[in-house]
């Protein structure tokens, strides 16, 4: 038994480093302000693998935090993740329940003290319509923003209940009030990115859309930020199996096509 525990502390050791090594190599080249991920296929997986789907779910939470990990020491600078489609509350009573428990769960544990957030310096923005979640869980998102809103190293996007619909229709009604109480007769493109939920909340420019499981569309989200210079990755994976060498090509990827840029100017 000590000879295995030994034998395990060895190869987790080497595994570690050379994730480390991997990452530095990877940080010297570009790399993406913001990458978004649409985190699909968590039931699928936990059907594939005879598991309840809130197990599923429970554990592409656990692929979200060692996603951010891996993006913050990249050193990108804001993750969007779509954990939940304003369209989902249509799913069954206990998967919706099931999952705002979760988030709330996993939100707390995210922002506890010495956590990961911490660590990297992140903001939280919760990105959605936040009157339709469950009071419990909206007091877990005020408490999750107000304690990280000094944090200015990262961000930290989980859009949650969202549309990209319901973002754009909040940013031209807001983009009207504005217009007609200042009186300017005209709404250009930049006043409605002005209130983007994602601009608000000072995100950068959206560089990779990520979208696991094999499935090749964007089901609603960032639909504005993606329609200019967004480079679109698809993913076989299910998401709870998504990790850094999932993640490797894609950066590769990217830091190729901004290294031909460069040669071409």
């Amino acid at each position: 038994m000590f000879l295995l525990r030994g034998w395990r502390w060895l190869v987790d050791k080497a595994t570690a480093k050379a994730r480390n090594l991997l990452i530095n190599v990877l940080a010297a080249g570009p790399i993406p302000r913001h990458v978004a991920f649409v985190m699909d296929g968590n039931r699928r997986y936990a059907r594939m693998n005879h598991k309840a789907v809130r197990q599923g779910h429970a554990d592409g939470f656990i692929a979200l935090r060692k996603m951010l990990d891996a993006c913050f020491r990249l050193n990108v600078k804001c993750v969007s993740a779509y954990a939940f489609s304003i369209e989902n509350f249509k799913r069954s009573e206990d998967e919706v329940s099931a999952l705002m428990a979760l988030a709330e769960e996993k939100l707390a544990e995210l922002c506890s003290h010495g956590d990961l957030l911490e660590q990297y310096g992140v903001r939280v923005n919760v990105v959605g319509d936040k009157s339709l979640l469950p009071e419990s869980l909206q007091k877990a998102v005020k408490k999750a923003e107000d304690m990280t809103r000094q944090n200015n190293n990262a961000i930290f996007n989980l859009c949650m209940p969202y549309t990209s619909r319901h973002e754009m229709t909040k940013a031209v009604e807001t983009s009207i009030q504005k217009s007609i109480s200042s009186g300017k007769e005209e709404i250009t493109e930049e006043d409605i990115y002005s209130q983007l939920m994602t601009s608000l909340g000072g995100s950068p420019p959206l560089d990779i859309l990520i979208r696991t499981s094999g499935v090749k569309r964007l089901s609603d989200y960032m639909l504005w930020q993606s329609c200019q210079d967004t480079q679109l990755q698809f993913s076989t994976t299910y998401w709870p199996k998504f990790g850094l060498l999932d993640l490797i090509p894609v950066i590769l990827d990217y830091q190729r096509k901004i290294w031909a840029q460069r040669l071409s100017v």
